[in-house]
């Protein structure tokens, strides 16, 4: 499409960069979210005293509330207006993280978390899709989503150090009233700056049957994993969860294929590119969470340090993504294509992991684990940021919502299994160590439990390099689209011909 032909849309939203700093601002305050309560939970339980069988819930009650619901609030973007369900999910989270953030009590607290994920999956797919509908010009997209790749990939680890300081110097109430101001000027900046696209909403009547089948199926395959990692994989609880999410979102997909006007319809999902991205981040989600939850504990447990250290031990990986993101992902993008930028960065990002593996009780920070954190950001940074832009690369305006859902929902799931899978085998090669040598317990048994730790942590890292090798080979495999740059990406392949000429449909 010529420049002529591109003019009427960039002329009107000529606010669009700025648009991006409230977006970015939300985007990184959902993110946040998910780190910088697991650091204020020991203190939050102790004041609010929450059991602790029931503290995973305050972690739990957000996860299934915010994964449940992702697609639907998607679906709603679409269908109601992207910047209205923007600036809506925003207003709802600073309400409900102030409720957390003045809980008395445990019931309290589980549902001010699970109201923060019903907003937290109005607000994701709106950013992104806002995003996708804003950008079409491949060199301004680059940089957008090369800004929103760094911070969707860094927030978490931003999120622990933020974490750390508010827990440590003032209280862990603050840990949620953080979102307040985040919010506040999120949404005040999106109410002013933001023009949407005219046209691109969805007015089809929404798919109740494929809101219900997504929302119970996706609840019960998050729930299933929370469950195994508390009560084990054959625990009955566990394996009923997984039997029915596999029921539920089989009779979603048959539902999705036969409803005129579905909720999730399987266009999105069938395009080979945009499957293999939501395939790909998922799996390399799984590698990063189990990550962050293993060096936490090594950090704080096995080498002693505060929060607020353990949170700046993890600049290097920020620092890493932040530059593979803008500096490699967003200065390459319009020129190979992303699979050259997807597979190589997963496979970064494995060496890095590999590196993980030798993890000791006497291990050098400067050494080894600051070289691997860097290598793991660096490597998911560049591939992180083609993909966020592929998953809403050449979708119809009418699916925008739904498509950035998907890459949440990706990310979500993937970040529920990498936590519970990576946790159970650890505590099982923990809990072999221990057994195997038990002799040792008798002269020193501190020595011998954080020994036998390390040994979890590196068996489990070990499952991380191998699932970031097949989160490379399935972006080798499957994303064939070429550079997504101007009339030059089309002759990358007829996938990346379609997808070319699809973009500025979303404009208008």
């Amino acid at each position: 499409m010529s420049e002529t032909a591109l003019k009427p849309d960039s002329g009107p939203d000529s606010n669009r960069w700025k648009a991006l700093v409230f977006i970015a601002l939300a985007q990184l305050m959902v993110v946040l979210d998910a780190t910088i309560v697991n650091i204020a939970l020991p203190s939050a339980q102790q004041d609010l005293g929450i059991s602790d069988g029931n503290r995973q819930w305050v972690i739990t009650a957000y996860a299934l509330a915010f994964g449940g619901l992702l697609l639907f609030g998607g679906r709603i973007a679409d269908l109601w207006g992207r910047k209205r369900t923007f600036v809506t999910g925003l207003i709802g989270f600073a309400a409900a993280s102030a409720l957390g953030g003045a809980a008395t009590g445990e019931a309290m607290m589980l549902g001010a978390r699970a109201l923060q994920g019903v907003f937290g999956a109005l607000l994701a797919p709106a950013a992104l899709s806002l995003l996708a509908v804003m950008f079409t010009d491949a060199k301004e997209r680059a940089k957008a989503f090369g800004i929103y790749g760094a911070i969707a990939g860094g927030g978490g680890a931003v999120g622990l150090i933020l974490g750390g300081f508010l827990t440590e110097y003032l209280n862990w109430r603050w840990t949620f009233f953080v979102n307040i101001p985040f919010a506040a000027v999120a949404a005040l900046g999106a109410y002013f700056v933001i023009r949407e696209p005219a046209g691109g909403r969805n007015r089809s009547p929404l798919d109740i049957p494929g809101v219900v089948l997504s929302t119970l199926g996706l609840v019960a395959l998050v729930y299933g994993f929370t469950r195994a990692e508390s009560a084990g994989w054959s625990d009955s609880v566990t394996i009923t969860m997984f039997v029915a999410s596999v029921v539920l979102l089989a009779a979603f997909v048959l539902t999705e294929a036969k409803v005129k006007s579905p909720l999730l319809p399987l266009r999105v999902l069938t395009e080979r590119n945009r499957g293999g991205v939501y395939l790909s981040l998922g799996l390399a989600v799984i590698a990063m969470f189990g990550l962050f939850l293993f060096l936490t504990y090594y950090l704080q447990i096995v080498k002693g340090y505060s929060p607020v250290k353990t949170g700046f031990a993890f600049l290097p990986m920020i620092v890493g993504m932040i530059t593979g993101s803008t500096q490699i992902g967003a200065r390459l993008m319009t020129r190979v294509p992303p699979r050259l930028l997807m597979a190589p960065g997963f496979l970064l990002a494995a060496l890095g992991m590999l590196l993980l593996t030798q993890l000791e009780i006497g291990t050098s920070y400067a050494g080894l684990i600051l070289p691997a954190q860097l290598m793991l950001g660096l490597g998911m940074g560049t591939a992180f940021m083609p993909a966020m832009s592929l998953a809403t690369h050449g979708v119809e305006a009418r699916d925008a919502g739904v498509a950035s859902a998907m890459v949440n929902t990706s990310q979500q799931v993937g970040g529920a299994i990498g936590t519970a899978l990576l946790n159970t085998i650890a505590a099982s090669a923990t809990t072999a160590y221990l057994t195997d040598h038990a002799s040792l317990g008798a002269t020193d048994p501190k020595l011998l439990q954080a020994q036998a730790m390390v040994e979890g942590y590196t068996s489990a890292i070990w499952w991380a390099v191998g699932i970031l090798v097949v989160s490379a080979l399935i972006a080798a495999t499957f994303v064939t689209t070429g550079a997504q740059g101007g009339t030059s990406a089309s002759a990358g392949s007829a996938d990346g011909a379609e997808d070319e000429v699809k973009v500025p449909v979303m404009a208008h």
